[in-house]
């Protein structure tokens, strides 16, 4: 099953975020769950990151909130709001 996880950091979080991006990186590289699509999340200046999104391919529900819970990011406490839907993929035009 695919899964979207839709995350918005804490405001003026950018400095938090880069000093903790190889530790992020580190994890989804060794993540068990498959990341599909990942990145950051932009302001209207399509430059300011201001959260993250994933697509990923999980067993169950349980197992995506495990995955989120043991990202650095949510270690730190970087994110503010986040949520997790199950997604079902109609069209895929990669």
């Amino acid at each position: 099953m695919h899964y979207v996880i839709h995350c918005l950091d804490h405001p003026n979080s950018v400095e938090k975020r880069l000093a903790h991006y190889d530790a992020h990186r580190a994890y989804l590289a060794g993540a068990k769950i498959k990341t599909l699509i990942s990145g950051p999340l932009l302001a209207d200046d399509e430059k300011t990151m201001i959260g993250s999104c994933f697509l990923v391919e999980a067993e169950n529900l349980a197992e995506v909130e495990a995955f989120n819970r043991n990202d650095p990011f949510y270690a730190i406490g970087l994110w503010q709001t986040i949520s997790i839907h199950p997604f079902h993929k109609r069209v895929d035009n990669r």
